[in-house]
């Protein structure tokens, strides 16, 4: 019955569409492929660039590597795939991997809608890439040429990497570490395409929103199959319910790797739910959560617990564990976040400059309500011609004091707008009756991911300064970019 179970899970996922055809796999690996021939090709120009030698140009190389969902081979059909390029002490990141591979890329016939994202903490660029989104930080090694199987663990290639390269890299060697550790690493995939519907129905799911992300997600599945090698899916499923329902937090959760544990940073054991990167016995994974959820997220581990405590009862059924968190009964009263801007490129880049900066404002609201609970999906509110995204996040029933939502949003506002280098985007806060929620058209299942955390670095187009090389005089590189308008934002009650 045990194995039936599984079986019957198993068939979820696939009914849900989480596990993509052959066929899918093979159109990934091909943009991977392809995608590394380019960035051969653009090293090998850069090296001609700075004038190396005959045998120099020819010795070196960069690659791509892959993390994330995809380098843990629990992506989806329209999962997008994180990639990072890995380049040699002589490419420089604004002048060699910004305008001249970015110039590359455009005159790809597989590539569109390319856009640059420079001044987040691990400087990227994202596109499309025969159709599949594709995202491609970038790191930097103190070696000549990086060979395409390169070891990211071995030290040799991480001595004297800065900080924004180590910050790209770090999910790379997280990924590494954590299939290096698994005795089954089909089973942790099953694993983790179940606990990632499960977070994702359940409103846990998304780090920018204080929940869990990916990587959080990956290390405690991980933990659970560590714990328990040999063990059937809907067992897996069973113990990691009960595993994390009745974690003694904020005591860090630390993958087995025959080391003895070192004393993390102690801002992050001292946070809600410390949770320890593999690669390395000093660093915990980034968090976002909160007093409100964490409480959230505790909640529903001990009720998926009780939904899978028992899984060889009469009748038992997986469905309920995925059923979708019921906001508007749980809640009769929300704040509505409406983001706008002129089109969908600018909205994009507007969303995810605002969702970086989303935990300043569900701390905020704990403060004046003293619960607060963030929807991670993002809809649109059709009714509006202007391109928009719409948050709603629900307040604790039964308080009576009021929400100056005027002065949160006009705190809100002084958070968003430090460090941001401008957006054409605007902003309004209003508080809704659950009886009043709009019909709204989700974002997800349209495009994907959705919006992911940056703010818009407008294209090198024509219309901006010419950049030539300064290593080699006369020889343009691209166009330099523009600036744009600083955002807005209203209030209402």
């Amino acid at each position: 019955m045990e194995e039936e179970r599984s079986i019957a899970l198993h068939q979820l996922m696939v009914n849900e569409g989480l596990i993509p055809s052959s066929e899918e796999e093979e159109r990934r690996q091909s943009v991977v492929y392809e995608l590394r021939k380019i960035v051969l090709a653009w090293i090998k120009r850069v090296a001609w660039q700075r004038r190396l030698t005959k045998q120099q140009i020819a010795a070196t190389s960069a690659t791509v590597l892959t993390n994330g969902s995809y380098g843990l081979g629990v992506h989806g059909p329209g999962s997008d795939i994180d990639a990072l390029c890995v380049c040699p002490f002589f490419a420089t990141i604004g002048e060699d991997f910004f305008i001249v591979l970015c110039n590359m890329l455009k005159d790809s016939p597989e590539v569109s809608e390319i856009h640059c994202v420079r001044d987040a903490k691990a400087p990227l660029m994202r596109f499309k890439f025969d159709g599949i989104p594709v995202d491609l930080p970038y790191a930097q090694l103190k070696v000549l040429s990086v060979p395409e199987d390169v070891d990211v663990l071995n030290p040799f290639f991480l001595r004297d990497m800065d900080e924004a390269s180590w910050k790209s890299l770090s999910g790379v060697c997280a990924n590494k570490c954590i299939l290096q550790l698994l005795p089954d690493v089909e089973s942790f995939q099953s694993l983790l395409r179940c606990v990632k519907l499960w977070a994702k129905r359940r409103g846990v799911y998304g780090n920018l929103h204080g929940f869990l992300g990916a990587v959080h997600l990956a290390i405690l599945a991980a933990f659970v199959c560590q714990s328990h090698p040999g063990a059937s899916l809907s067992a897996l499923v069973s113990e990691f319910f009960k595993t994390f329902a009745f974690w003694p937090w904020p005591t860090p959760v630390v993958l087995q790797d025959g080391i003895s544990p070192v004393p993390g940073d102690a801002s992050e054991i001292r946070s809600f739910m410390p949770i320890q990167l593999p690669c390395t016995p000093y660093e915990y994974c980034h968090s976002n959560i909160t007093k409100s959820t964490f409480y959230k997220i505790r909640a529903e581990f001990l009720r998926a617990h009780n939904l899978t405590r028992d899984l060889l009862r009469l009748g038992f059924d997986w469905s309920g564990i995925f059923e979708p968190f019921p906001y508007s009964k749980k809640y009769t009263q929300f704040v509505k976040i409406f983001l706008s801007a002129p089109d969908q490129d600018k909205l994009g880049d507007w969303v995810g400059w605002v969702k970086s900066r989303f935990r300043s404002l569900i701390v905020k609201l704990e403060e004046v309500k003293g619960l607060c609970d963030p929807n991670p999906t993002e809809y649109v509110d059709t009714g509006i011609a202007e391109a928009n995204v719409v948050f709603y996040c629900g307040l604790q029933p039964g308080k009576t004091n009021s929400l100056d939502i005027e002065s949160v949003g006009m705190d809100f506002l002084k958070n968003i707008n430090n460090g941001s280098q401008g957006s054409c985007g605007r902003m309004e806060l209003s508080i809704v009756q659950a009886s009043e929620l709009p019909k709204v058209e989700q974002v997800e299942g349209r495009r994907g991911k959705g919006w992911k955390a940056s703010w818009r670095i407008p294209r090198y187009t024509h219309q901006g300064t010419p950049v030539y090389s300064q290593h080699l005089p006369h020889y343009f590189l691209g166009y330099g970019a523009n600036h744009e308008a600083p955002a807005g934002f209203s209030a209402t009650g």
